[in-house]
């Protein structure tokens, strides 16, 4: 029964791990670059709810609302003034480290803003917890909503891009700019809007995550962001299936570490796992060879 249980955490932790992966990979799919800043906007979600559910309404659904409008809205400026200007003519290293600027000016603003201290989080979940087998094996309530809502966004994403008009303009500037351009497609529009997306799931996984681990810090979205970023790599960056797959299987990696080896060497298997899964496969486990064109 308590493998049973550690494979639900770990399918729970995997879950918000795959909704910020999906931020990382539909950027990188569309736009061709890494927002490292995308942890950082995991924080300021759970930021955004607490202070919403402090100081002005405890309704949770106000609070994941008002954070994922907060953060869609961050995500769009820090396309437009950090990243659309560098597109064109910037090295990718020179998008890289201003993507990581991006990531330490968040932190440093919420820092000044909220302080160094480590915040209690009250969970937005308002649902009492499962039990089942007499009471042997439980739940919580934020492991059923964490995983629902993976597979509702994961189903709602996948109809968004392959049945809207939309989606069918982020499909064709993945392929093409300058083809899709030609074509009538807003590319800087449909690149900030893909931003917009990734951050408003940001801003959910940021209010999962910290109703799960209720503590919340300025650095609180550094490692989720960075082993969410594992996570797109080991699916395959760029695929959203990819995306989810590579998410659940390092949370359940990561979970059952902890609890068979060693919670200590958990992060260092869990990147292990990842170097030999990329030796094996360099795209990813559902990731694409991509032919670079001279």
């Amino acid at each position: 029964m308590s493998l049973l249980s550690y494979l639900i955490n770990g399918i729970s932790l995997g879950s918000v791990y795959a909704i910020i992966a999906l931020g990382y990979t539909m950027v990188y799919g569309i736009a061709r670059m890494l927002n490292f800043a995308h942890g950082d906007v995991i924080m300021v979600g759970g930021y955004v709810a607490l202070t919403v559910v402090l100081s002005w309404s405890t309704n949770p659904l106000v609070a994941v609302l008002v954070a994922i409008v907060v953060c869609t809205v961050l995500g769009i400026v820090i396309e437009r003034v950090a990243y659309r200007p560098l597109r064109a003519a910037a090295s990718p290293l020179a998008v890289l480290i201003t993507a990581i600027g991006v990531s330490y000016l968040l932190q440093n603003v919420v820092l000044l803003i909220f302080g160094p201290n480590p915040k209690s989080f009250q969970s937005v979940v308002p649902f009492p917890d499962l039990k089942l087998a007499d009471g042997a094996l439980n739940i919580s309530a934020e492991t059923i909503v964490t995983i629902v809502s993976c597979i509702v966004i994961m189903a709602a994403l996948t109809t968004f891009i392959n049945k809207t008009k939309a989606g069918q303009a982020m499909l064709a500037v993945s392929e093409d700019k300058g083809a899709a351009q030609l074509m009538g497609i807003n590319v800087n529009g449909t690149i900030a809007l893909t931003f917009a997306i990734g951050s408003g799931l940001a801003a959910v996984a940021g209010v999962l995550l910290c109703s799960s681990y209720p503590s919340l810090s300025p650095y609180t979205g550094s490692m989720p962001g960075i082993k969410a970023f594992v996570a797109a790599v080991f699916g395959g960056i760029g695929s959203i299936p990819g995306a989810m797959i590579g998410g659940i299987v390092l949370g359940v990696i990561e979970i059952l570490s902890k609890a068979y080896i060693s919670s200590q060497l958990a992060d260092a298997i869990v990147f292990a796992v990842l170097i030999i899964v990329l030796l094996v496969k360099p795209t990813g486990l559902l990731g694409r060879k991509i032919q670079e064109k001279v």
